[in-house]
């Protein structure tokens, strides 16, 4: 008898003791933004003249890329519905009201060739996510006209960044200035970075129309590189 009580009490304490020395690494507890391997994609809202391109050439190759590095892409809009072209479609969208940016690496945001300045309302929840986003230490990403956002949200303030135009100055495709941009460093329409703000110039549509190059696999890459462990 005493040999079975002392057989029970070393497997149970083989059992327990590593179990307490060394906790499991994952449950409820741990926090999820320490660990996150997502990334919120935020299109920008607006009347969209050529929604097909904009998803087969910006969201959809955004989206490869991030997933190719491992990452999961949550897309979310104001509205939550689905974003939807003669032939293609996005159809799972989330609320940008239920977006906790504490879950996320960084935002990503395609420009979905809704129109320059004056432009559609910017989302004032996007706004809000992209203030915390950058005031977290992480980056935010925005194609070609989606960088209005930022501007809307007074980040571009003394920072460096790419816009087909400046929009500062009236040129072949406005002939008005977007004051938004005030105080902003204008560095062309190529992807440019600084800090944990990346922004490109040129998006599909721009490229259709220009023959510019677009800078999406570009801006998504530098957007990767910043948001991969080191």
């Amino acid at each position: 008898m005493r040999k079975i009580i002392l057989f029970v009490s070393i497997i149970f304490f083989m059992g327990v003791v590593p179990f307490l020395a060394y906790p499991p690494t994952t449950g409820p507890t741990e926090s999820f933004g320490q660990n996150s391997r997502k990334v919120l994609m935020v299109p920008r809202e607006g009347y969209s003249t050529d929604l097909d391109l904009v998803i087969k050439m910006e969201v959809d190759v955004m989206t490869k890329l991030l997933k190719d590095e491992g990452f999961e892409v949550d897309i979310a809009t104001t509205s939550g519905q689905p974003i939807l072209g003669p032939t293609q479609k996005i159809e799972k969208v989330l609320r940008l009201s239920e977006i906790n940016s504490d879950n996320y690496v960084g935002v990503i945001m395609p420009c979905m060739a809704v129109g320059m300045f004056p432009g559609p309302p910017v989302s004032p929840q996007a706004v809000e996510i992209v203030k915390k986003t950058l005031a977290d230490g992480k980056p935010v990403a925005a194609a070609s006209n989606a960088t209005i956002v930022l501007a809307e949200a007074g980040v571009l303030k003394g920072k460096k960044y790419a816009f087909n135009e400046d929009p500062l100055k009236a040129g072949k495709t406005r002939t008005r200035t977007d004051p938004r941009f005030t105080d902003a460093i204008y560095s062309g329409p190529g992807v440019v970075q600084d800090g944990k703000i990346i922004t490109s110039g040129v998006c599909p549509v721009i490229e259709s129309r220009t023959g510019m190059q677009s800078g999406t696999v570009e801006l998504t890459q530098k957007f990767i590189a910043t948001i991969s462990p080191k």
